[in-house]
C-alpha cells in the first residue's frame, strides 16, 4: 500500500474535511445536491487507510455496482493499489457474498440460486393457478409487491397470516389468499434453494439476528467501520441489519451515513425517510455534517431549489449556496397543447445548440412520467435530433439471453425449478404444458424439486426419450462447469443446447440480432474469466467459475449498464435522473395530477415527496434550467385542462425569466410569490370551457366575424374562411401564436352570442 501522507485533505472544504477525518463513533453526512458527497466518502475511506486500517475492515454499502466501482477508483488514485481490497459495492451483491459463505447456518445451500423479478413471477403465477385462483383478481405484480414489502417490514407468513390488518385489506381488495400464496412461495423457494432480491436482505438480516455460531460477532470484527451512501433511500430492513452490524455492548459502533432527506424519492421502492430523520434519535452520540456549498449549478437554479423545497415540513434545515455566479435566469414555456410543449422544447434545443454550442449529450429531458416520451421523441426526430431513453431493455432481460442463462443456472443449481421450466422444452422437445403440470404437482406433494423428480421416476415411453434426453444434455453441460472455466463451458452449452442452432436458423434480422446477442453474452463471459482484477474483499485471484459469473450479473441493474458517452440528448424520468447533472435540463409536464402525480394528492407526505422529486429534477441543472407545461394534454383517451403545477407557484420571482398567469381552483395556495399573480379568465388564463354544457353548433352557423368557443383553444373570433372551409381563428387566451386554422368538418365550434 502507498502511503501518500495527508496532501488531500487539501482538496476538501473545511465541512468536507471535517467529514472525513471524523472517523470515529456515529458520523451523519447531510450532502446537498453538488456539494461533493461522492469525494467526502471516498476520501473518507482512503483517509481510514491512510492512518492504518485495514481495507478489508471497511465496508462501503451502495445502491449501485457502478457507484462501487467508481469509489473504488477513486480510492486507488489517492492511496494507491487497497482499494480493490475494501468491501465496498451494493447491499444486494456483498450481502449475498456473505450468504454464499454462511447461507448453510440458516438452512440454505450455499449455491442457492438468485430469483430475478421474472423468475419470482413465474413461480407465484404457478402457486395461484395451483390454488385456482382467479388470476385476473390476484395480479401477479401486485401480489409480488404484497410479498415484497411484508419482507422488507420483516414480516413472515405465519405473522402475516395472524395480521387482521392485512387481512381485511387483502379481503377488500378481494385478495383474501395472499397469506397462503406467500406462504408457499416462501416453501418453493427453500425447496429450490433459491433467494429472490428481497431474500438477499431479509437472510442476512436473519443470519445476524438468530446469531448461529456466534456469525453476528465475527462480521463485527470484520467490518470496523461501516460506512453507508445514498442512505436516504435505505428501506426498514435495510437499517435494521446495519444496527445489527454497528451496534454491540449497547453502543454504537463506527458507522458513517451519508445521504440528503431532501433527495428521497423512492417511497415506491420500499425507501423510507423516517430512517435519515430518525438517525439522529438512534445514535444519540452522533457528529453531523451539512455540505451545503453546491459546486454544480448557478445561483438561479440554487435559490430556487432552496424556496421549493422551505414548502416541506419533514426535513433536515440546511440551505445550500453556490460560488458559481448567478448564471441565466430558469426559463418557463407555456403552450396550449402537450404537442406544443414537444415542438417548443426541440425549438429550444436548436437554439441552444447554436447560441451556447451546447452539445447534444449536455443536455435531458426530464418527465414524471415514461409515458410522456412519446411527443418529444416525435419532435426530436423532425428535427434530426439524436437522442436517447434511459433505461431502456436491459441486456440480461431479453429473451434469448434469459434463455441461455437458465441453461448456466439449472448446470450450476439442478434445485432451480424456474430455470428448468423455462428450458426444458426450449428448443422444442416435445415435453408439453400437460406433462409439466404433472411433474410439478409430484415435486410439491413430495416437496422436492422437478430436477429430483424426473431422475428418480421411470420414464416410459416417448418421457424416456424426450425427458430423458433433456437429463443427459444437462448432465453432460455440468461435467463441462465442473472442469473448465465459465467461458469454455458455456460455450460449450449454447452449442450443446441447441439454441445457437436454432437461432441460426432464423434469417430474418430479428433473428441476426437475438444471435449477436448470443454472441456478446459469450463475450461478457471471457472477457470475466480473463479479468485479472481482484474483487472486492478478495484476498487472492477470485473464483472464475459460472456459478460466480451468474452471481455478478443477477445482480446488475439499470444503473449499472453500460452508458458508453455518444452525442444524445436523454431523456428520462425524474427517478431515473437522481445522481447525474447536465448543463442544460428541461423540466416538462409541470401540471397538477401530473407533477405533482394524481396518485399523490390525498396525503402530505406523498406530495412532500413529488416535491422533493421536483427538487431533485431541477438540482441536475449546471447552466440551464427550463420548466415547461401545457394547459391541455390527451390523457387516457381524453383531453384533460390541467392546472399550472404548484411547484412553479414556489419558485422565487427573481430567478425566472417570465411571468406565469395561472388559475388555481383545486388546492390551497400556501404562499403567493411575487410574479406568479392568481388572476381570474382572461388573457393568459387557461382556457375555462365547461364540456359539459358545451353545444358545437352547425358548419352553416360559422362565418367571419362571429365569436366562437372551442373545447381546447377557449373563446375566439372567426377571421377568415377560404374556399376549402378552412376557418382562419384567433384566439383570446392564446399570446404565442394565437392565429389557428382548423377544418370546419371536423371543428367543435360553439358559436357565442356577443
Amino acid at each position: 500500500m502507498q502511503n501518500v501522507g495527508h496532501s488531500y485533505l487539501s482538496e476538501l472544504n473545511d465541512i468536507q474535511r471535517g467529514a472525513v477525518e471524523a472517523t470515529e463513533g456515529p458520523v451523519m453526512v447531510i450532502a446537498g445536491p453538488g456539494s461533493g458527497k461522492t469525494r467526502v466518502l471516498t476520501y473518507r475511506i482512503a483517509h481510514l487507510i491512510n492512518i492504518g486500517v485495514a481495507p478489508w475492515n471497511i465496508l462501503a454499502l451502495t445502491f449501485t455496482n457502478k457507484a462501487a466501482r467508481e469509489m473504488k477508483d477513486r480510492i486507488e488514485k489517492v492511496i494507491g493499489s487497497g482499494a480493490h481490497k475494501v468491501w465496498a459495492g451494493t447491499f444486494h451483491s456483498l450481502f449475498s457474498r456473505i450468504l454464499r459463505v454462511e447461507a448453510h447456518r440458516i438452512g440454505y445451500p450455499n449455491d442457492f440460486s438468485i430469483y430475478d423479478t421474472d423468475d419470482s413471477k413465474s413461480l407465484i403465477r404457478e402457486i395461484i393457478k395451483s390454488l385456482n385462483l382467479d388470476s385476473k383478481v390476484y395480479n401477479v405484480g401486485a401480489v409480488r409487491s404484497r410479498i415484497s414489502t411484508a419482507k422488507s417490514n420483516l414480516m413472515s407468513p405465519q405473522a402475516y397470516a395472524q395480521n387482521d390488518d392485512l387481512l381485511s385489506l387483502d379481503k377488500m381488495n378481494r385478495r383474501p389468499m395472499i397469506f397462503k400464496i406467500y406462504e408457499l412461495y416462501v416453501k418453493k423457494c427453500k425447496r429450490a434453494g433459491a433467494m429472490d432480491f428481497d431474500d438477499l436482505l431479509l437472510q442476512m438480516f436473519n443470519l445476524l439476528y438468530k446469531n448461529p455460531d456466534n456469525v453476528r460477532a465475527k462480521y463485527q470484527s470484520q467490518f470496523s467501520y461501516v460506512m453507508v451512501d445514498e442512505f436516504q433511500d435505505t428501506n426498514s430492513l435495510q437499517y435494521e441489519i446495519l444496527k445489527l452490524l454497528t451496534v454491540f455492548d449497547g453502543s454504537p459502533h463506527n458507522v458513517c451515513i451519508v445521504g440528503d432527506d431532501a433527495q428521497s424519492i423512492y417511497s415506491f421502492r420500499g425507501a423510507t425517510i423516517e430512517n435519515i430523520l430518525q438517525f439522529e434519535a438512534d445514535f444519540p452520540a452522533v457528529q453531523v455534517y451539512k455540505l451545503e456549498q453546491n459546486y454544480r449549478s448557478t445561483n438561479f437554479i440554487v435559490d430556487a431549489a432552496n424556496e421549493v423545497i422551505g414548502f416541506n415540513k419533514k426535513q433536515i434545515q440546511k440551505k445550500i449556496w453556490t460560488d458559481n455566479g448567478d448564471g441565466r435566469k430558469i426559463k418557463v414555456i407555456k403552450t396550449m397543447t402537450d404537442s406544443e410543449e414537444g415542438r417548443r422544447v426541440a425549438d429550444s434545443i436548436i437554439e441552444q445548440k447554436n447560441r451556447w454550442h451546447y452539445a447534444n449529450k449536455d443536455i435531458a429531458i426530464l418527465y414524471r412520467t415514461n409515458a410522456q416520451s412519446r411527443v418529444f421523441e416525435e419532435h426530436l426526430r423532425r428535427h434530426n435530433i439524436a437522442y436517447r431513453i434511459y433505461g431502456g431493455l436491459s441486456f440480461y432481460q431479453r429473451k434469448e439471453i434469459k434463455d441461455m442463462i437458465a441453461y448456466i443456472r439449472l448446470c450450476v443449481n439442478h434445485k432451480d425449478d424456474e430455470a428448468l421450466k423455462r428450458i426444458i422444452n426450449y428448443p422444442k422437445r416435445g415435453i408439453g404444458k400437460t406433462t409439466m403440470e404433472k411433474l410439478t404437482k409430484v415435486a410439491d406433494d413430495n416437496e422436492i424439486s422437478i430436477w429430483q423428480v424426473i431422475t428418480q421416476i421411470e420414464l416410459k415411453g416417448s418421457h424416456k426419450r424426450t425427458i430423458g434426453g433433456f437429463i443427459n444434455d444437462i448432465k453432460e453441460m455440468q461435467k463441462r462447469v465442473m472442469v473448465e472455466d465459465a467461458y469454455k463451458a458455456s460455450l460449450y452449452i449454447s452449442q450443446k443446447s441447441g439454441i445457437i442452432e436454432l437461432l441460426k436458423a432464423d434469417n430474418t434480422p430479428e433473428g441476426k440480432s437475438r444471435i449477436e446477442n448470443i454472441t456478446a453474452l459469450l463475450d461478457a463471459i471471457k472477457e470475466f474469466v480473463e479479468d485479472d482484477e481482484i474483487s472486492p474483499g478478495e484476498e487472492a485471484p477470485e473464483d472464475k467459475s459460472l456459478a460466480r459469473f451468474l452471481q455478478s450479473i443477477s445482480l446488475m441493474t439499470d444503473a449499472d449498464q453500460d452508458t458508453e458517452q455518444v452525442d444524445v440528448v436523454t431523456l428520462m424520468s425524474v427517478h431515473s435522473a437522481k445522481g447525474l447533472e447536465y448543463k442544460s435540463v428541461f423540466v416538462v409536464g409541470l401540471e397538477e395530477n401530473l407533477f405533482p402525480s394524481y396518485m399523490s394528492l390525498s396525503l402530505p407526505e406523498q406530495i412532500e415527496e413529488e416535491r422533493r422529486l421536483f427538487y431533485v429534477a431541477i438540482t441536475r441543472a449546471e447552466e440551464m434550467l427550463t420548466l415547461t407545461y401545457a394547459n391541455s394534454r390527451y390523457q387516457f383517451g381524453n383531453m384533460r385542462f390541467n392546472d399550472v403545477s404548484r411547484f412553479l407557484e414556489e419558485i422565487p420571482e427573481s430567478a425566472t425569466d417570465s411571468t406565469i398567469l395561472t388559475v388555481k381552483k383545486d388546492f390551497p395556495q400556501p404562499k403567493i410569490l411575487g410574479n406568479f399573480k392568481k388572476v381570474g379568465a382572461g388573457r393568459g388564463a387557461l382556457p375555462q370551457v365547461d364540456a359539459g354544457k358545451f353545444v358545437a353548433s352547425p358548419i352553416t352557423a360559422i362565418k367571419e366575424g362571429v365569436s366562437v368557443m372551442h373545447l381546447k383553444f377557449g373563446r375566439g373570433t372567426v377571421v377568415s374562411i377560404d374556399q376549402r372551409k378552412v376557418a382562419t381563428i384567433r384566439f383570446d387566451q392564446i399570446s404565442d401564436n394565437p392565429e389557428k386554422r382548423i377544418m370546419l368538418q371536423y371543428a367543435k365550434l360553439q358559436v357565442l352570442e356577443d
